[in-house]
């Protein structure tokens, strides 16, 4: 098993569980799941992780939000972030790489290859 330790904010209870699962299953990584933005940033700025992946379209505190707040926490803010988001206009794509996030991967992801895309992303192995 990976030593990498993912948290997954999305909140979504069915793509918390795919992404899970693919994740655990195919890149034998730990995952620690938060169901909303502030779930998330408690458990970024308390708990250690290689990196977050991270939903954008989320009811009480969107990424955007939550990517900011994390950029104000200097324990967490070297974490990468993925950006996890079905809607990818161009000019969503020049505020995601003006925002300095790690990558984005658009809904719907293939299962199959989740974790092969974050790992080319990270630079990581899969195990």
């Amino acid at each position: 098993m990976s030593n990498k330790r993912i948290l997954i904010v999305d909140d979504e209870e069915r793509i918390r569980e795919v992404v899970r699962a693919c994740l655990e299953d195919l890149g034998g990584w730990e995952t620690i799941v938060a169901e909303s933005g502030e779930e998330g940033l408690l458990k970024a700025e308390s708990e250690a992780f290689d990196a977050i992946l991270l939903d954008v379209s989320m009811p009480d505190l969107d990424g955007f939000t939550f990517f900011q707040r994390l950029q104000d926490n200097i324990k967490a803010r070297s974490l990468p972030v993925i950006l996890l988001t079905a809607k990818v206009l161009s000019s969503d794509r020049d505020r995601f790489s003006r925002m300095g996030v790690a990558g984005v991967i658009t809904k719907p992801f293939n299962p199959v290859t989740l974790a092969e895309q974050i790992a080319a992303i990270l630079g990581w192995n899969i195990e």
